[in-house]
């Protein structure tokens, strides 16, 4: 069934567009990611235009992430104190990326910088979750189980002033590199239309040691806002999100999202980290084809008379 979508100015497939929803909201579940990573590319596969792909996939991660973050709530695995630290900077960082992602869309350079990003970010971040928890697999299948960072590791991150204690997460930590990371998360999901859970979750869990079951809730918490006010922001500044096609999204990833997160707690952390890394990759990797393989299309603009 065919429908057409007012911004993107295309006709899509609806049952294409709400399984895609569905499994990026399943993932979305599973891992603790907003699935912005995901949705985006798959869009711009689906011949959705990149500025169009990035905004409503911006909004569509909320759809999921809330679902998502509802479900953690009840199990008691969110740290609501945390996810506000994340929230303060996550605001500053979409801001700052909401005007960059203006600058480059009038310099044309768009939807090459987003693809270069998607690549060097996905591969990066893949790859050192891949390694890491294929190390952890590998010391727990021979019976002398370590914990993820020993104590004592990443001083620099506790001699930082502004010290706050997150009960929930179990942690005393300066509140610098939290606000950081948010803002981090937010400049991304501002450029690339993801929650930035991909870089969030990996964060999180290796530099501030959040245990594992809590940050899947609470990057999904944090998820939630910047993502709402990227979406919000893009609307008054650069008119490019499709409401037809991030509601058919929402719908789909809602339902996925509560699947996933039942998944998500018959897997251990090390398990959760190996997949996670498989799926940025395997994105990352069709992201590169694309940037390198001569298209079948070739075309060129000429103006009469100049040769």
């Amino acid at each position: 069934m065919g429908i057409y979508l007012p911004i993107a100015e295309i006709s899509v497939n609806v049952f294409v567009l709400l399984a895609m929803g569905a499994a990026v909201g399943f993932l979305s579940g599973l891992f603790g990611v907003g699935g912005g990573f995901l949705i985006t590319p798959l869009l711009i596969f689906y011949n959705i235009p990149p500025a169009i792909a990035v905004a409503t996939g911006a909004n569509q991660v909320i759809g999921s992430s809330f679902s998502g973050a509802m479900s953690h709530m009840k199990r008691g695995t969110l740290d609501f104190k945390l996810g506000f630290m994340l929230l303060a900077g996550g605001i500053v960082g979409s801001t700052a990326g909401v005007y960059v992602f203006s600058l480059l869309r009038s310099l044309g350079q768009l939807d090459l910088f987003i693809s270069i990003l998607y690549v060097v970010l996905l591969g990066s971040v893949g790859g050192l979750m891949l390694v890491e928890s294929l190390n952890t697999l590998r010391v727990s299948r021979g019976g002398t189980p370590k914990p993820l960072k020993k104590s004592g590791q990443h001083n620099w991150i506790h001699r930082l002033p502004l010290k706050m204690r997150f009960r929930t997460s179990k942690l005393f930590v300066s509140v610098i590199p939290v606000l950081a990371i948010g803002a981090i998360i937010g400049f991304l999901s501002s450029i690339m239309g993801v929650g930035g859970g991909f870089i969030m979750v990996p964060a999180l869990i290796y530099l501030l040691r959040v245990p594992t079951n809590v940050v899947v809730g609470t990057s999904l918490f944090q998820i939630i806002f910047t993502s709402a006010y990227t979406t919000l922001v893009h609307a008054s500044t650069n008119f490019t999100v499709d409401i037809v096609l991030a509601m058919l999204l929402m719908i789909g990833g809602v339902a996925g999202a509560q699947y996933g997160v039942k998944a998500g707690q018959k897997l251990r952390g090390e398990q959760l980290r190996a997949l996670l890394a498989l799926l940025v990759l395997a994105v990352a990797a069709r992201l590169a084809v694309d940037l390198f393989i001569r298209p079948n299309n070739l075309y060129s603009l000429s103006i009469p008379g100049m040769g």
